[in-house]
Order: structure tokens, then sequence, then C-alpha cells
């Protein structure tokens, strides 16, 4: 029960019965799902609860948009194939801080992130989308980028620098969550694991920390039950090996 307890806090305290299942199983301890969740009543510890979703899309009707080349299909055949992108805020006691993240369809991996005071398409979402190119490689191209009407996402700042990486940009329509149903879950993930549970919030720097501490967590060590319960590092690392494997570095080189 304590060895319950203390995994359930070292996961921002969000896990239910099926992910501290898994966790547990993973630790070593021979424990079934329903054992496991008499365990966590004892403990006193419970999953989070998903809140419902806040628009906070501003679309530009002036602009010209691209079409939307996903269809509400959030699959991809490997990393860096497709990534999805949206914005989501946090009140402090200083005003809001925005946030912005983008997300490998493929693996779930957070690929670039940023806080920011502001929405403005040249400090909030863009500095996201260079992390994320920055981490490719430099180059994006083929790849298609999807995010949702919102100006910031539409502004020519914004898009040039997508075309600029060789990305393809698409987009869903305002204010529909199936259209980014993975970008959107993300930001709900984000508000409901991190955002409520650790409140309030004093600063902007205060929330961009946290995020910082987050995304390592969502990408490294959070059990993700669209990925089998691994983590996004975890089915990257199991693709590149696979693909090392079926194509094998010739007589005298070693594998990079």
């Amino acid at each position: 029960m304590p060895e319950v307890a203390r995994l359930h806090a070292e996961n921002y305290g969000v896990y239910g019965r099926r992910k501290m299942h898994a966790l547990m199983r993973r630790q070593g301890w021979d424990v079934g799902r329903d054992q496991t969740e008499r365990l966590m009543r004892l403990a006193g510890v419970r999953g989070v609860r998903k809140s419902k979703r806040v628009f906070t899309t501003r679309s530009d009707k002036t602009m010209a948009l691209p079409a939307d080349l996903v269809n509400r299909r959030f699959t991809a055949p490997a990393p860096r194939r497709l990534w999805v992108c949206d914005v989501t805020y946090v009140a402090t006691w200083s005003g809001f801080a925005y946030v912005a993240f983008v997300t490998d369809v493929y693996s779930r991996r957070i690929v670039g992130w940023n806080v920011a005071a502001t929405l403005k398409a040249e400090i909030l979402p863009l500095q996201a989308l260079d992390m994320a190119a920055w981490g490719a490689g430099g180059r994006l191209d083929g790849l298609i980028h999807h995010a949702d009407h919102g100006s910031n996402y539409t502004a020519m700042v914004y898009t040039d620098r997508i075309v600029e990486l060789g990305a393809i940009p698409s987009t869903g329509t305002v204010g529909d969550s199936f259209d980014n149903a993975m970008a959107e879950a993300v930001n709900n993930l984000y508000k409901t694991e991190l955002i409520r549970q650790r409140g309030p919030w004093r600063t902007v720097e205060q929330v961009e920390l946290a995020t910082l501490e987050y995304v390592w967590w969502w990408n490294n060590e959070r059990l993700h039950g669209e990925l089998d319960m691994r983590t996004p590092i975890e089915v990257e690392n199991a693709y590149y090996a696979d693909l090392e494997s079926a194509n094998p570095a010739p007589a005298g080189q070693g594998s990079r």
C-alpha cells in the first residue's frame, strides 16, 4: 500500500486503476487489476477526472486557409510524418499564461512547446514550432502540420515558417474538437493532470517551469493507454530499433 501511494504521487497523482496496475506490473509487482484498485482505495488515492473543454480559438475570417489534410484520421506510419498543434491558457495571479504544444501523432510525444504571456504568432506558437524543428534536425520535408483556424496558426509569419521548413500546412474547423482531437486531448490532459492539480499559479514563469517538468514526464515516464501502456520515448525507440534491424549497417560501419 505505501508503494501504491508513492508511485501514484510520483506520477502527478493522476493515475486511475488501469494505469496504476500497468505501472505496478512494470515495477515488478505481481498484482491484478482488482487488487490494485483495492490497494488504491486503502491508500486513499484515485485517478483524476477530465474536465470539459474551454474553446480558445480566435479565427481570422479574412485569411485564405489551408485544406484539412487529416480529416480526423490521427494516425501516422512513423515519427515526423504528422504533427498536431494547439494552444491553451492558464490563469495566474499576474495574468494569463498561454501554452502551445506540438505533438507527434505516431508516438504522442510532445516535440515542441512554449509558454508566454501573449498569443502572438511570432512569440507563442512559432517558438514551439522552432523547438520541434530543431529536435527533428532543422528540416520537416513532407511532414503534415495540422492545427485549427486560430489566427496565431494562420498568421503569415507562422505559415511562412511551416513552408520554409518543408512541412505542409493543414487546418481543421474552428471550435470543432474532432478536427484536431489529439491536440485537444493533450491540452485537456495537461490542464487536468498538472494545472488543476498543482494550482493556484502565481506567475507565467512558474507555469513555464512546471510545464517543462510535465513535458519531460509525459514523454519519458507517463504511461499512455493509446500506446499499450508505453511511454512516447519507448514507442519511438522501438520504431527506430525495428528500422535498424530491418536495414543493418554495411560491414565496417557502426550504428549511429
